[in-house]
């Protein structure tokens, strides 16, 4: 792992709650525990996938196998568990959680690498969101992202805090992710709860 216990931490979080997420979705195509194992790699570990690539740098997952472990353990929740997580709706906070995790974790990758704030808010970005949709479009899902509630906002809030934290506030990141992964999380419950999202144009 790159920087710290708390980032490796994160790196978990994520990676585990966007796989159940992934998991979830298959489970309602009605697709077998193969199909669901694959769909729940696709929001795990696809962001960061993206993210790597873009940063000229090793695929995370290639040096650490332990992250395909605990989106394998993700997909198997889903296939085991379903019925106990639709009963808590669950799909959207999982969703959520890793998009908290994931959005912080990104920017901070990315400052790692040298690059200025544009950057490491567009990485943050990338890294919590491009699975998900990788995910919606092989399910042929509604993009969480296309929905009317605070999605992509929430991720670029959580990168945006984490640079200002990091570069403004001096924080290191054992303050600045957990920090940054509650303003994400709150901005995004605070979406879903009470069905918040941005202006739509108005068309005649």
């Amino acid at each position: 792992m790159l920087l710290t216990s708390i980032y490796d931490l994160f790196v978990l979080i994520g990676t585990y709650a966007f796989a159940v997420s992934g998991g979830i979705a298959a489970v309602r195509k009605d697709m077998d525990i193969l199909g669901i194992v694959l769909v729940s790699f696709l929001p795990a570990v696809g962001g960061g996938t993206l993210r790597d690539i873009c940063l000229d740098r090793p695929v995370f997952w290639l040096s650490d196998s332990l992250m395909l472990w605990v989106a394998l353990a993700g997909g198997l929740s889903a296939f085991f568990f379903y019925c106990f997580f639709s009963r808590l709706q669950i799909l959207r906070w999982m969703d959520a959680i890793g998009l908290a995790a994931f959005a912080p974790l990104g920017a901070s990758m990315a400052m790692y690498e040298g690059y200025g704030a544009f950057v490491a808010v567009l990485m943050g970005v990338l890294t919590a969101i491009a699975g998900g949709l990788i995910r919606d479009v092989v399910c042929q899902d509604e993009m969480l992202i296309m929905k009317g509630d605070i999605y992509a906002t929430a991720a670029i809030l959580g990168a945006v805090s984490l640079w200002l934290f990091k570069e403004i506030l001096g924080l290191d990141s054992q303050s600045a992710l957990p920090l940054a992964f509650l303003v994400t999380l709150a901005t995004r419950a605070a979406g879903i709860i009470f069905h918040l999202g941005l202006p739509h144009a108005r068309v005649r």
